[in-house]
């Protein structure tokens, strides 16, 4: 789902449709749809971009097209540039998680904000990078730093939406049954001593205690399901049986 309140991302000089493409379908992956395109180099509409882009080409038909960067940005009221190059201008040094953080607070005081990607050769120009209010640079290895403009675009995205949605960091998808409750394990453990116990497993005598100390704390670690209990209880019965019928 995309929304009104979010930032432009703003291409300049692409070179390849394909990355074009891939950067509309990046952004729509996490509900950004606000793209502008500076001076496409092979023209637009592009072809392939729309190919690639899949299921994000409404991004490309909605796409602003300019001839500069300024214009691009001349109804922004702050700007970032991406970069991993070290600049001789003045500016702060964002990270992502900063830069998106800042961003979603800007938008909600009504401003209108901007993301600058360099086109895939060598990135943005410094007349460029001028325009903008600040620097995002990502942490990178310093000695192979370039990003390609769609994993670029993908990773400012993604900060976007972790700032803008509430992600939760962990789940478990309990298909239809719930965790098991202590006494509901506490019950299997017994079972399992008790028949463990019959076969003379809890051996020698001197060890008896210590094993089933070590086998209840094994049950106790374990997040069992109630479906996982239910299973473990008859794979026991049906050795069980099957030891019986054996006799």
């Amino acid at each position: 789902m995309t929304s009104d309140a979010q930032p432009a991302f703003v291409l300049v000089a692409p070179q390849m449709g394909e990355n074009i493409g891939a950067a509309a379908r990046a952004m729509l992956n996490f509900g950004l749809d606000r793209m502008r395109i500076v001076a496409p180099r092979d023209g637009w509409p592009n072809p392939r971009a729309v190919a690639m882009a899949s299921g994000a080409g409404r991004l490309l038909d909605q796409a602003g097209i300019y001839q500069t960067t300024g214009a691009a940005i001349a109804d922004c009221t702050y700007v970032f540039a991406t970069t991993a190059r070290t600049r001789d201008l003045t500016k702060p040094v964002l990270s992502p998680e900063r830069a998106m953080d800042n961003a979603r607070t800007m938008i909600a005081e009504g401003r209108t904000v901007a993301v600058l990607f360099g086109p895939e050769r060598a990135g943005l120009e410094n007349d460029d990078i001028a325009l903008a209010d600040a620097i995002i640079s990502v942490p990178v290895n310093s000695e192979f730093p370039s990003l390609n403009l769609a994993q670029c675009a993908l990773l400012l995205a993604y900060e976007w939406c972790r700032h803008s949605t509430d992600i939760v960091p962990e789940q478990i998808d309990l298909r239809k049954t719930d965790f098991a409750t202590k006494l509901e394990i506490e019950k299997l453990g017994d079972h399992y001593q008790d028949r463990l116990d019959a076969a003379g497993f809890f051996f020698p005598d001197h060890n008896a205690e210590g094993m089933k100390l070590r086998l209840r704390n094994m049950w106790s670690r374990m997040p069992l399901t109630r479906a996982d209990v239910q299973i473990l209880h008859g794979v026991l019965r049906q050795m069980v049986r099957w030891k019986e019928r054996g006799e």
